[in-house]
């Protein structure tokens, strides 16, 4: 059975994870990190992908992004994996692929999904326990959201934006944001969401969906179809004459 194409719709932001081939590392040192991250703003740039958020992790990658075009997220992907992968062969004397297959993805309501979804990702060091808090891992978009510095990587998104007034406001209102506790139930959510590849978010924005991509946006109910009221009557019906 053929798999489905990937979503898209648009104007609409997606959670990205890039994992590597068997939890293998795909960072060695500083200089992977700082490549990949310029791989990914040079695709970002050529395909038209707004990075929000991102969390470079030892045997993974984690992004937020907008994709302005249907292709966008797939060339950029495409364009950094071709770049990044070659780099890193050559670097430690390897061939072969370095990433697990496809990347996975989800299309995510921004009212109920981007924040959460965004903490989510620069939070993945502290949950993975490799530091304690998140200013103390450099490779992730962190630092941008709270104002330590300027990543010319980040594009923000509107649901930021709205936290504030002003600069400082924002980040402000973030950095108190991300010591809060996280609701796991909406984060199991989105992650189950991001790798079966369905969307996420309320029921009527989940028609909406529907209908921007013309087509089913998530899965069908497991088992066979419950029968009519009538056609249950009837089979009784038959049922009883055949006794």
């Amino acid at each position: 059975m053929a798999r489905l194409a990937r979503l898209y719709v648009p104007d609409q932001p997606q959670h990205v994870i890039l994992r590597g081939l068997d939890n293998q590392s795909a960072f060695v040192d500083a200089q992977d990190y700082a490549l990949f991250l310029d791989c990914l703003k040079a695709a970002a740039r050529d395909h038209h992908l707004a990075v929000h958020a991102y969390s470079l992790m030892p045997s993974a990658v984690h992004l937020l992004v907008t994709p302005r075009e249907e292709s966008s997220l797939p060339k950029a992907m495409q364009a950094v994996g071709r770049r990044y992968v070659a780099h890193f062969n050559r670097r430690y004397g390897r061939r072969g692929t370095l990433w697990e297959g496809r990347y996975r993805a989800t299309v995510l309501e921004s009212e109920r999904y981007f924040l959460l979804c965004s903490r989510l990702v620069e939070l993945r060091p502290v949950r993975a326990q490799m530091v304690a808090l998140p200013e103390d891992y450099r490779w992730t978009s962190f630092a941008h959201h709270t104002g330590v510095l300027l990543d010319a990587l980040i594009t923000d998104h509107s649901q930021y934006w709205s936290l504030g007034n002003t600069p400082f406001e924002r980040q402000q209102r973030y950095k108190e944001m991300i010591e809060l506790p996280l609701d796991e139930r909406a984060v199991d959510l989105l992650e189950q969401a991001t790798l079966k590849g369905w969307v996420i978010g309320s029921d009527a924005w989940l028609d909406w969906c529907a209908r921007q991509a013309n087509r089913r946006v998530t899965p069908l109910p497991r088992g066979r179809p419950r029968k009519l009221k009538t056609e249950q009557s009837g089979d009784d019906h038959q049922h009883r004459k055949l006794g």
